[in-house]
């Protein structure tokens, strides 16, 4: 077990699905993404920089992209969610559609590897 699917051992019920759609997401976006650790955050990493993070607060879950240029560029489509400069607030109730989970990663992929060039 990985650091992401250790996190995910902690949490239960309707946030633990909630939270593994994002990660499954992702790695379908990014299949080459590997779990580890950023900010201190169980992570998908990809090309040894943090690509994507969702994490159980005690009043909702988070989606942290390592990227405020990134959670900007979709505030297009989350009229109806709480952003940060840095994270995307949801909760197993109201979960960010499939397609948005799919931009932020392939956003901050494209992010990641220009940033490489």
């Amino acid at each position: 077990m990985g650091v992401v699917g250790a996190y995910l051992s902690t949490v239960d019920g309707a946030d633990r699905d909630a939270l593994e759609r994002v990660y499954a997401l992702a790695r379908e976006v990014v299949p080459e993404a590997v779990e580890g650790t950023s900010y201190a955050m169980a992570a998908l990493l990809y090309r040894g920089k943090g690509l994507v993070a969702t994490v159980r607060t005690r009043r909702f879950l988070s989606l942290y992209p390592y990227s405020g240029a990134v959670v900007a560029s979709v505030l297009d489509v989350l009229g109806d969610f709480t952003t940060t400069k840095g994270s995307i607030h949801y909760s197993a109730d109201h979960q960010l559609p499939d397609a948005v989970v799919r931009r932020i990663v392939d956003t901050r992929r494209a992010e990641i590897d220009a940033a490489a060039r």
